[in-house]
């Protein structure tokens, strides 16, 4: 993987390229096609390459958790981050793999699936949601993961951000979907973008990398790399 800007070099350390700047700082990291699609025939996973999938597995290695949608989880059939053996020096000093964090109104998931069952005790997964779920399927997430309620009738991400951070896990790296993306957009949450373009068109009805409320935040190209094609940008929010 060779880096362009900011300024050009053939080889790239990523863990140093990707290394966060602090100790809270929240990361969305996607893949979208040529022309904006966050999605390739329902999944992200055709929009992918080799190169993404080292950045993906090096930007897991670095995040005190990872947060995602119940959508995502369900449609990207997620299972627990297992730990592995490249990630031994940048998790030094913390649990050999990052948790898993759902964010999900209603609790609509399949609560007997891996991502619950199989979790590691150091990496037990967290499911964030709200007063309004029904009690009965918090009582049940509650076997296997830790409940985090976070506002009444939808998720507040302010809410659900801050109570991580108060677990320790000020390292957030976002996952998606669009909707989760947004929310946390116009909440003001962001504070970096991690986008990988595939050489690819999508077409179709899939959604941009952002789909919700209207943000406005301004960004400034932090990095450009380069392989087989794909291009990868970190871009990091304006000083407030």
């Amino acid at each position: 993987m060779r880096r362009i800007l900011p300024s050009p070099a053939d080889d790239v350390d990523l863990a140093h390229a990707y290394a966060y700047p602090g100790p809270e700082w929240l990361r969305l990291n996607m893949v979208a096609g040529a022309d904006g699609g966050a999605w390739l025939k329902g999944v992200s996973e055709g929009l992918s390459g080799k190169g993404d999938r080292r950045v993906f597995g090096v930007l897991r290695g670095l995040a005190d958790v990872v947060l995602a949608g119940a959508a995502t989880v369900r449609t990207e059939a997620y299972g627990p981050a297992r730990p592995r053996s490249s990630w031994r020096e940048l998790r030094l000093g913390r649990p050999p793999s990052p948790p898993i964090a759902v964010i999900t109104r209603r609790l609509d998931l399949d609560l007997a699936s891996p991502l619950f069952t199989e979790a590691e005790p150091h990496a037990r997964t967290i499911v964030i949601t709200t007063e309004r779920a029904p009690k009965d399927r918090r009582d049940e997430a509650g076997r296997n993961a830790e409940v985090i309620v976070a506002g009444d009738e939808r998720v507040d991400m302010s809410i659900a951000v801050a109570s991580l951070r108060e677990r320790g896990l000020g390292r957030v790296l976002c996952e998606g979907g669009p909707r989760i993306n947004g929310q946390l957009a116009a909440a003001g949450l962001v504070d970096e973008l991690c986008l990988t373009i595939s050489p690819v068109l999508t077409g179709g009805d899939a959604a941009r990398i952002l789909n919700g409320p209207a943000s406005h935040v301004p960004l400034r190209l932090a990095h450009l790399l380069e392989e087989e094609g794909f291009l990868f940008c970190k871009y990091t929010r304006e000083p407030r």
